[in-house]
């Protein structure tokens, strides 16, 4: 096993500790992982980002059923554009995506290139979202959805589902704030509730891959399990731990690595 391989296989276990001590986060390592230390192309990273962050989501909701924690009602009404976007983008734009989007003078915009300017993108939201963090809270649960929340719901379902299936990214940090501010659900159902939905889109996401890409199970699997492991290493260690300092922490982390991956990208 290469220096590489085992440094990656690391990453997938710090993946799941930080899922595990702050709740969110730890997906948006998965895909630079992928790409830097193991060698993977942008398009099969995202891939099995989706596959990761459903499986691990997957795994965190089994709790929150037992927990009966989470608002199935909300998550369907969310899940069903949400779901419907990142497969078709997975399945339809992926694998049609032209290997150069446009040219400028001797600039090249490719493909590989996009995915993950718009994932450096993505990582510098979530970073300045972690950092500015404040306790948001919910006046009062909305039973009964008029057609403006059903609006709005589905305007940010599809927009979050196609940011999922472009970059492998579950979309946590812009699902849970959406469930609190639009649905008023109280902050620790709407992160049961975004769980669930996170698992159902991923891995119905990573679905449309597979007529497309040869994917690698016994690396994926493999893969998963430790970031899975990690997630139960980073749930027990949080009893012990400050998340909210752990947050604000991984932001900075996280700005860091988008600025990082822009310039490798482009310089």
């Amino acid at each position: 096993m290469e220096l590489a391989e085992i440094i990656g296989y690391i990453g997938a276990l710090i993946v799941g500790l930080v899922l595990g001590l702050i709740g969110g986060g730890g997906s948006i390592l998965t895909v630079p992982i992928l790409v830097y230390f193991l060698g993977f192309s942008p398009i099969i990273a995202t891939s099995y980002s989706l596959f990761v962050v459903g499986s691990t989501a997957l795994v965190g909701t089994f709790g929150n059923i037992r927990k009966k924690t989470i608002d199935f009602k909300t998550a369907i009404i969310f899940a069903i554009p949400s779901i419907l976007t990142v497969f078709m983008v997975r399945s339809l734009v992926i694998p049609n995506l032209p290997d150069v989007l446009f040219t400028i003078g001797s600039f090249s915009l490719t493909n590989s290139l996009f995915i993950m300017l718009l994932f450096a993108l993505i990582m510098l939201l979530a970073g300045w979202s972690m950092i500015r963090s404040k306790d948001i809270t919910a006046d009062h649960e909305i039973k009964e959805y008029d057609s403006n929340h059903l609006l709005a719901i589905g305007t940010q379902a599809i927009g979050i589902g196609a940011l999922a299936g472009l970059v492998g990214a579950g979309g946590g940090f812009l699902i849970v704030p959406a469930l609190v501010l639009l649905v008023k659900l109280p902050i620790k159902k709407a992160i049961s509730t975004s769980l669930f939905i996170i698992s159902i889109q991923s891995l119905i996401g990573f679905l449309g891959d597979l007529k497309t890409l040869n994917i690698d199970w016994k690396f994926l699997i493999t893969f998963t399990i430790i970031s899975i492991i990690g997630i139960f290493i980073g749930l027990a260690l949080s009893k012990k731990i400050s998340a909210k300092g752990l947050k604000r922490g991984f932001g900075y982390f996280t700005l860091i690595m988008a600025v990082y991956i822009v310039y490798k990208e482009l310089f």
